[in-house]
């Protein structure tokens, strides 16, 4: 019985540790809107405490569909708080920004099927695509963005997002990370020039580790040498493990057009 307490007090101080952290690291987020043509976008944003005169990379962190909404708060729920940490800002000082998909709306347009070979990106990107990337450029034109540095991540939907983004725009972004995502394979050849580190759960009930599989492989055959991991028996929240993980931060921040 009192190993049973030990454990479960231990267990909370945890957890009241873990939840600390987190507020301190989402207090450092600002929060903003961009608006064009009378869309609303609403977003969060680190800005790094440094040298004013010095240009920083640039991170676009795309949430998961669980974070939808209106309140500019939930996207802050999982994996970006991890740029905020003192230790990150202090090793990779970054402009970082956490947009919000509104409800009922996606970062990406793909046909999806049962056969992950089959996913197809559509034509025309999303509105909320839109509207990041039209964020993205206002933010080298207001900030000290260094536009040779601009990195995008996501994580379930968002790692689809991600997907979406580079092969609409293969020529903006200096890395990607897609965690737990998927895209279209045969958009391979147009992204094998861009970094890519692909991460997943062997065990995802959510997004089959055959999305990932398969991108891989496809980007691999087309000349790319991207970055994987697969973490073992773990399902769909290897997006904790991802961003937490230093070698795929360290490798990102390395990344140059």
């Amino acid at each position: 019985m009192k190993l049973l307490k030990s454990i479960t007090l231990i267990a909370t101080i945890l957890f009241l540790n873990l939840q600390f952290v987190f507020s301190q690291s989402s207090s450092k987020f600002s929060v903003e809107k961009f608006i064009q043509d009378k869309d609303t976008l609403k977003y969060r944003l680190l800005y790094p405490d440094s040298d004013p005169m010095r240009k920083y990379p640039l991170i676009i962190f795309l949430h998961g569909s669980g974070e939808r909404g209106s309140d500019n708060e939930a996207q802050l729920k999982w994996g970006v708080t991890n740029f905020a940490t003192d230790q990150n800002m202090l090793l990779h000082a970054a402009v970082v920004i956490a947009p919000q998909c509104p409800d009922k709306t996606s970062w990406s347009n793909f046909t999806r099927a049962k056969n992950t070979a089959e996913t197809r990106l559509e034509p025309t990107p999303t509105r909320t695509m839109e509207l990041v990337i039209a964020l993205i450029h206002q933010a080298i034109k207001t900030l000290p963005v260094d536009s040779n540095r601009i990195y995008i991540t996501g994580l379930s939907m968002g790692g689809f997002g991600t997907y979406d983004a580079i092969s609409r725009y293969p020529d903006l972004f200096a890395a990607a990370v897609p965690v737990c995502g998927g895209g279209d394979i045969t958009k391979a050849p147009a992204i094998a020039h861009i970094p890519i580190w692909i991460v997943h759960g062997s065990d995802d009930p959510a997004v089959k580790p055959s999305y990932a599989i398969e991108m891989f492989e496809a980007l691999t055959k087309a000349g790319a040498r991207p970055g994987f991991t697969q973490y073992p028996e773990v399902g769909h929240f290897s997006w904790i493990g991802a961003y937490s993980d230093a070698a795929i931060i360290e490798w990102m921040f390395r990344q140059h057009k």
